[in-house]
């Protein structure tokens, strides 16, 4: 991202970040392909996943467009391309550069894809402006973003609830807005986008699941903006997350992840 949005995405690319990445894809993945499937068919389509990471949607959406189709994954950072390289399909190729301006060809894909990128980065108009541009007349424009707030512990615990405070008053530190899938509908229709489709998800995790570990990994992710925020003492936080993590790992114990709200509309034609 240009240097007047870097500011606003916390997470560092720490050790163990793409694997983190790649679990809470892994566990979106059903939940994308419901959306995917509100499109229709996909053969031939080009497809561009704007702020891919090491994946993103790319693996789902070259699937669906084939062996005449193409796919383009888009990021900023330059780790997260070269480890999406090295697991490329034939049809999907990756590109470093800016979701706020791409630099790539108007008009040009018959759809175009953000996952936590407006929530995260902020300004969600001007990306929904470089989206649109990005789009054939006709094509679709489709975001994935998180409400937060929804992130619930069953038995409940203290250590749950402050790694949850700590995340959102990170990204809130930042100007960023983890709650963006609550006005999401509202943004994309404001856009001009037409024949607006709204759809929802909220993942239950248990004790066994892959992903169990998000909340307290993401956080973890997050070590140097909530210190820096002033938002936890770094032992607090050592101790909160080693108690959240046990307490997780209980075999009765569950939570309900961030719900996402999936809102996508076509360009005029």
């Amino acid at each position: 991202m240009n240097d007047a949005h870097a500011g606003r995405y916390p997470l560092e690319q720490r050790a163990g970040e793409i694997d983190r990445l790649l679990v809470q894809g892994q566990a979106m993945a059903p939940d994308t392909l419901a959306m995917l499937d509100r499109f229709g068919p996909m053969q031939g389509w080009r497809c561009l996943d704007i702020g891919c990471g090491p994946r993103g949607i790319t693996d789902l959406l070259g699937a669906r467009v084939g062996a005449n189709g193409r796919v383009v994954g888009l990021d900023m950072n330059p780790g997260f391309l070269d480890f999406a390289r090295r697991q490329a399909a034939a049809n999907t190729e990756f590109s470093q550069g800016d979701a706020y301006g791409t630099g790539l060809p108007d008009r040009s894909f018959d759809l175009v894809h953000m996952r936590f990128v407006a929530s995260t980065a902020g300004d969600p108009e001007r990306l929904l402006r470089e989206a649109k541009r990005l789009a054939k007349p006709g094509g679709i424009v489709a975001l994935q973003e998180p409400d937060g707030s929804t992130l619930h512990c069953y038995p409940p615990h203290p250590a749950f609830d402050r790694l949850k405070s700590v995340l959102l008053d990170v990204f809130r530190g930042v100007g960023a807005d983890l709650e963006l899938a609550r006005r999401l509908y509202f943004t994309v229709r404001q856009a001009g986008l037409r024949d607006v489709q709204y759809r929802t998800a909220l993942i239950g995790v248990r004790s066994t699941d892959p992903i169990v570990d998000y909340l307290p990994s993401t956080v973890e992710s997050l070590r140097a903006a909530a210190l820096k925020l002033g938002l936890i003492e770094e032992s607090d936080l050592d101790t909160a997350l080693a108690e959240c993590r046990r307490h997780l790992a209980k075999r009765d114990s569950s939570f309900t992840m961030y719900a996402v709200a999936q809102v996508w509309g076509h360009v005029a034609a």
